[in-house]
């Protein structure tokens, strides 16, 4: 695991040193740089594999390709054997070699043979091209800035801002896709000009020109909803992640797992101990007394004391505020998810203990673990009832249905569903996803702010949906989650919190062929009834306890709404006070103060619109 960066064109080269220093987190154990002419890479390593000979950059015999590359790629063994047979020879044991040898093989379609996690930038000395590629669902960053014949790139966008002509003017597109989903898109970054390498793309630079190709979709949605029974397929499914995992166990250093006691990171304990007899440390992060409705350390007890592992236990205290300039720094990026909080602190306490840990983040948008999946079906049943029962029924749900600060907020729940009640999927969908809709952003932005929002904020969730099969839209539910909020969300947030404590994280849930199998499966199978997760529960029913397979979902949440209204209310007060509001002249003043007041009166739980706003005035 690393942190790389370089360039093609002109710049100084005391700037990839500078570079490097900014990408330690990411690679702490060791450095290197390679330099000729104009083009320079460099890299800052955290050894797990080939702790002797893994150096980066790293070359073939004839220094005429030159890799740095960040990430894992899990089936190199078997790779190396095919392309031993074939003639090559190899001087490391490290799957950075088998990269290398794999595009003198096989050009720019080395990617399709590669399992793994990667982001890696190759030199073609020959044929003066720079080859970039990013694994198929982005768990590891690549960005970049492209002007004229200077070419940059590098894991973080920190490193690139070290350039003198990189500029820190906002992106417009990325800002208003951050208001209404609390990140950034695949494509672009919050700086204008530094741009991401999309998930499962490679990008060729040869004479000034970049060149992207798309080398992997999701699949295409079956055309029938039959499809295999769920015992048939919770044996796949338990095969799968069997394999999966046990790919994930290749490491020269000790690893763990994070446990968070739901079903995912679970099966991914069970999974562990099918493939290794050796020791498991798991990792979990617990709210204690005063917030057990987000709390899981009891049913994380039960997993370690069925599998025997060596288990470690954190309490998170409400000092968020001391924590929240270190976690934005890292992030780069505004991102809105709160969760990153405690994933930030499990991986602090993992990181004293292992350098490589398990997660099961990916679970839920493969098998079918949010509550907004039932909305779905939920939302077809709806649809058949005359307008005038489904308008009464909605009102009287707004009104008997009131907010709570738990993380099971129905009432907000209710009023999504109703405020949506007449509009088709995917629009329903979507909406159900956003923090602040179009008329919310409507209240919201100033008239300054509202000419520079572009349309088609939700184009890449759209095309996701049109690609749905099984005759479901559910399926279509999986696809939106699977290619925008996992990527852009969820492993952006895993990556940036675990890299900020120098931790590499693992996460067999998404891996690209349990993604493919998972979307072969019809959602019938995969939740059956109104059982989220059913398929997976049923494949892990005969070696987990029952309670961790019967309790309600939780979700790796923090009391939010809560700390806004005591722990965090000053640093929310402070961050969105009128005065400073107006000074950045994004927002209207009356608007937030609107949201402030209705969160601390108990009217309306607004917090992760709040938690939007205040993230978006930290960064």
């Amino acid at each position: 695991m690393c942190g790389i960066a370089g360039w093609v064109g002109q710049a100084p080269p005391e700037l990839l040193p500078t570079m490097l220093d900014l990408l330690r987190h990411r690679g702490p154990d060791d450095s290197g740089a390679w330099l000729e002419g104009d083009v320079a890479l460099g890299m800052t390593r955290l050894a797990i594999i080939d702790l002797v000979t893994g150096r980066q950059p790293m070359s073939d015999e004839g220094e005429r390709h030159w890799i740095v590359f960040n990430g894992e790629i899990y089936n190199f063994r078997a790779l190396r054997a095919d392309l031993e047979a074939k003639g090559h020879r190899f001087r490391t044991q490290s799957d950075t070699e088998v990269i290398l040898r794999a595009y003198a093989e096989y050009g720019e379609a080395c990617v399709d043979h590669l399992r793994g996690m990667f982001a890696f930038a190759l030199w073609d000395r020959a044929r003066s091209t720079l080859f970039l590629a990013r694994d198929r669902l982005g768990k590891k960053p690549l960005y970049y800035w492209h002007q004229g014949r200077t070419f940059l790139f590098a894991s973080e966008p920190k490193a690139l801002l070290l350039h003198p002509a990189v500029s820190r003017t906002l992106e417009w597109e990325a800002l208003h896709h951050y208001l209404a989903f609390g990140y950034t898109p695949s494509a672009r970054s919050i700086f204008a000009g530094i741009a991401k390498l999309p998930p499962a793309h490679t990008a060729t630079l040869r004479d000034g020109r970049l060149t992207l190709r798309r080398y992997w979709r999701l699949p295409a949605g079956g055309s029938l909803p039959a499809g295999p029974s769920i015992a048939e397929a919770a044996e796949r499914v338990r095969h799968e992640l069997r394999e999966a995992v046990r790919l994930r166990l290749e490491s020269d250093v000790p690893l763990g797992v994070f446990l968070s006691g739901g079903i995912d990171s679970s099966a991914v304990v069970a999974s562990m101990r099918e493939v290794t007899s050796g020791r498991i440390a798991t990792f979990s992060v617990g709210f204690g007394r005063a917030f057990s409705s987000y709390d899981e350390l009891p049913y994380a007890r039960l997993v370690a004391e069925r599998f025997g592992t060596d288990h470690h236990e954190e309490i998170l205290e409400p000092k968020v505020a001391e924590l929240l300039p270190t976690i934005v720094r890292h992030l780069d990026e505004p991102f809105a998810d709160s969760s990153a909080i405690p994933t930030f602190v499990v991986a602090q306490a993992t990181a004293r203990h292992v350098k490589v840990a398990l997660s099961g983040i990916g679970g839920d948008e493969t098998f079918g673990g949010y509550p907004r999946y039932l909305g779905v079906r939920l939302a077809e049943r709806y649809a058949r009832l005359p307008r005038w029962l489904r308008h009464g029924a909605g009102a009287m749900a707004s009104k008997l249905v009131r907010d709570s600060r738990s993380s099971r907020n129905l009432g907000d729940w209710a009023r999504r569903f109703v405020a949506g009640a007449e509009a088709p999927m995917p629009d329903r969908y979507i909406g159900w996803t956003r923090f602040f809709g179009d008329s919310d952003l409507a209240r919201l932005a100033t008239p300054a702010l509202r000419a520079c929002l572009p349309p088609g904020v939700d184009a890449a969730q759209r095309e996701a949906y049109a690609a749905h099969g099984h005759g479901d839209p559910m399926d279509g539910a999986f696809r939106i989650d699977l290619a925008t909020y996992l990527p852009e969300d969820l492993l952006v947030m895993a990556d940036r919190m675990s890299m900020a404590n120098s931790l590499e994280l693992r996460a067999p849930f998404c891996d690209h062929r349990i993604v493919e199998a998972s979307l072969g499966i019809p959602p019938a199978v995969k939740v059956p009834g109104r059982r989220l997760k059913g398929l997976l529960k049923a494949a892990f029913a005969s070696v987990l306890p029952a309670a961790v397979l019967s309790h309600p979902k939780q979700g790796f949440m923090i009391p939010l709404g809560d700390w806004l209204g005591a722990e965090l209310r000053g640093t929310m007060e402070e961050l969105l006070s009128p005065e400073q509001v107006r000074a950045r002249g994004l927002f209207e003043p009356a608007e937030v103060e609107r949201l402030e007041r209705e969160h601390l009166a108990g009217i309306r739980n607004h917090a992760d619109r709040l938690w939007t706003l205040m993230m978006a005035e930290l960064w």
